[in-house]
């Protein structure tokens, strides 16, 4: 009976166990056309050797974004066991094996507060502004023991567009190389943009960042790489974690009025401030996400939210750029923003309830610097965290814990 892979990290463990000489290396390419003219790219997923694979098992969603499959070997479709999703099954042939397929790349923004149409993705005469994992669906992959699928991604772009960039290492003109450990099934992930762009670029401690965005859309690339360098000290005490690169991407025209990270990559809307009035930071919030990227389960959303909340003020602050007036300031705006919050359990939390769990988050290390006459932190705390997989609250409650020496009496409230 075939042993089927859930990129489960079990899986990648014993595939990264064996001798090199053991795993098999299969070539594994993606290759995107952008179709301004229909707002659809053209994606060709190839296989080196087909045989290697069983299947390759891809959430097609329920919105109808992707359509006109064709495959070597045998491609079927069916309902997912949840009802209204569609999911697509692809069994390669032996030897050189293709899947091709067409993907819509406007989507729109699910919440827009605002009376015209806003998108998350977005694709224009001049320029296409979307997330790798908008060209290849999650999928399931059931594959032979001892390979090891390498995986590159090529675009080819419409007449009179120059660039393209990424957050994956560039090995070719407009080609890049996809290498993420933690997955089996390596596939692009993460904002990506094409078109006439200008790029602002500096090495910041071992990370190449990139700040980029088309022609005409108002981006503050100067600005923004200007406040990375102020802070970047300081994250990177805070975090262990750097990546190699980190790609912060931005545009105005009809795109969603907020700021998202992405696998080693960042979206802002250009038309917003990099520093808002209360003293939050958009980007700086997107920035810990990037650099924490902690995964939560069990209803407790709430850590990563408050640990982006938290530190991206806080990463302000130890920086020089926030007196101690409006800190308090920030506090009190998070207080008044929470006060109804009566719970942080849920699986996705709202932006009072992300101001509760910020608030929480700062009574923790406050509390950990007394008990432990400022020796330890929250910091401390994030180092253990941000080397975990998925975490509950009562985990978080255990890291704390064991940092200050005993339970946290700030985590045992009914918030939680």
């Amino acid at each position: 009976m075939p042993v089927r892979y859930h990129l489960s990290l079990c899986a990648v463990l014993l595939l990264v166990s064996l001798p090199a000489w053991a795993v098999k290396k299969v070539d594994l390419d993606y290759h995107v056309t952008l179709l301004p003219q229909s707002d659809q790219a053209e994606v060709r997923v190839t296989l080196e050797q087909g045989s290697v694979v069983r299947s390759l098992n891809l959430n097609l969603g329920e919105q109808g974004y992707f359509s006109d499959f064709a495959a070597d070997g045998q491609w079927t479709t069916e309902p997912a066991p949840s009802g209204t999703a569609l999911r697509g099954i692809w069994k390669p042939a032996i030897g050189k094996a293709t899947l091709t397929y067409r993907v819509r790349i406007d989507r729109p923004a699910v919440d827009t507060h605002s009376d015209k149409p806003r998108y998350d993705s977005r694709m224009t005469a001049e320029w296409a502004l979307f997330r790798g994992e908008d060209l290849v669906p999650a999928a399931r992959l059931d594959q032979q023991d001892g390979v090891r699928l390498q995986a590159r991604l090529t675009f080819d772009l419409p007449p009179g567009w120059r660039d393209v960039e990424t957050s994956w290492p560039r090995i070719g003109k407009n080609r890049f190389r996809i290498d993420n450990a933690s997955r089996l099934f390596e596939r692009p992930t993460g904002w990506m943009l094409a078109g006439n762009l200008i790029n602002r670029r500096a090495h910041l401690g071992d990370t190449d960042v990139t700040v980029s965005a088309p022609k005409g859309q108002g981006m503050r690339r100067m600005e923004s790489l200007t406040l990375l360098t102020f802070v970047w000290p300081r994250l990177q005490a805070i975090f262990p974690r750097t990546p190699g690169k980190l790609l912060v991407v931005g545009a105005a025209d009809s795109m969603a009025r907020n700021a998202s990270a992405g696998h080693d990559s960042i979206y802002l809307n250009s038309n917003r401030p990099l520093i808002s009035e209360s003293g939050a930071s958009p980007v700086l919030r997107e920035l810990v996400q990037v650099f924490a990227r902690v995964q939560t389960k069990d209803r407790s959303d709430w850590i990563r939210a408050g640990v982006a909340e938290y530190y991206a003020v806080e990463l302000l602050r130890r920086s020089g750029g926030m007196t101690e007036d409006r800190y308090q300031d920030w506090q009190s705006i998070l207080t008044r923003v929470g006060r109804k919050v009566t719970t942080l359990r849920a699986v996705h939390v709202d932006q009072a309830m992300t101001a509760r769990a910020a608030l929480l988050m700062g009574a923790l290390d406050q509390e950990i610097r007394r008990k432990t006459d400022d020796q330890k932190s929250l910091d401390d705390v994030m180092q253990g965290l941000v080397r975990m997989g998925p975490v509950t609250t009562e985990d978080f409650a255990q890291l704390s814990a064991g940092v200050m020496g005993e339970p946290s009496k700030v985590l045992a409230t009914p918030l939680l």
